[in-house]
């Protein structure tokens, strides 16, 4: 048996699917692009906001209602709005 390499972002997409995630939450950015890339060839539904606050309200009212939530974004100020939006929920 062989084992094929998978990058750090193909295997984040086969865990969200092993775990029942279906969507993924969003911000565009230029360090966060390249796994945004990825989402899109995936499985997983990318969902895009507005802003960093939206990703994380958007991502924690969906864990609520299906039990678990994901999101992503770019790296920078915006990024700690969504830790502290998540951790507020």
């Amino acid at each position: 048996m062989t084992s094929r390499e998978i990058t750090v972002a193909e295997y984040l997409l086969i865990r969200l699917k092993q775990i029942g995630e279906h969507h993924l939450f969003g911000v565009s950015g230029d360090f966060v692009l390249g796994f945004f890339n990825q989402v899109l060839e995936s499985e997983v539904k990318y969902v895009g906001t507005c802003n960093e606050l939206n990703t994380a309200y958007a991502a924690d009212g969906y864990a609520r209602i299906r039990g678990i939530g994901a999101f992503a974004s770019t790296f920078g100020v915006g990024p700690g709005l969504d830790v502290q939006t998540e951790a507020r929920a």
